[in-house]
């Protein structure tokens, strides 16, 4: 079998000869491809969250612990979703990312600083969003004698994209860091206002309101 997407020509199948089994590097690079292509250019909401912790802290250390801690914990709650020992349907997930998604944008408005607890809190949305991406990876599949190069290999491809995302907005930002006052004033809460309409809107969607 493979994954068939639109406006794409799938590779040739023989009629003749017993199909191989894929070799762990194309499954490890295989994954890493889904992770990161689940992140960019497909994964807006996921693009957004991240956005949001980028915005309240620019600095490097406290960035890249915010995105080690959602790592860890959508790790977490991928693995057990694909052993089948802890899931949600979609109609509560769906939601409750855009949720976390509003909630980052909001508090970001309001909070000046960054405080410890946050790392808590990007935790918990975290498992959330865990569980968000184990329906990408129940609709791809996976491959039952490499299960586990599979789930690192998409979590890599994940954090590849996560810090691409990170990289581009520095590098279209860092402009502005050299005057913390104006950097909140025309980047920070304007994106953060942006940031928190969207999630607030997709909540919304997500709940079958309109």
């Amino acid at each position: 079998w493979q994954w068939l997407r639109n406006d794409e020509v799938s590779q040739n199948f023989s009629l003749t000869e017993i199909v191989s089994k894929k070799s762990v590097f194309e499954v490890i690079t295989s994954y890493i491809s889904l992770g990161f292509q689940h992140i960019l250019p497909r994964g807006t909401d996921h693009i957004l969250f991240i956005l949001g912790l980028f915005l309240l802290s620019a600095h490097l250390r406290p960035l890249l612990w915010q995105v080690t801690m959602f790592t860890i914990a959508h790790t977490i709650t991928l693995g057990l979703a694909m052993n089948h020992i802890v899931q949600l349907p979609a109609t509560i997930v769906e939601p409750l990312i855009a949720l976390s998604i509003a909630y980052v944008g909001v508090e970001n408005i309001f909070v000046k600083h960054l405080h410890r607890s946050r790392l808590f809190l990007v935790f918990g949305f975290g498992l959330l969003h865990g569980l968000g991406f184990a329906s990408v990876l129940s609709d791809f599949g996976m491959p039952k004698g490499d299960f586990a190069e599979a789930l690192i290999s998409f979590n890599v491809g994940v954090e590849l994209g996560q810090l691409a995302v990170i990289s581009i907005a520095f590098l279209m930002l860092r402009f502005w860091f050299r005057d913390q006052q104006k950097y909140r004033r025309f980047i920070v809460v304007p994106g953060s206002v942006f940031i928190s309409i969207i999630g607030g809107y997709w909540f919304l969607d997500r709940l079958e309101l309109f």
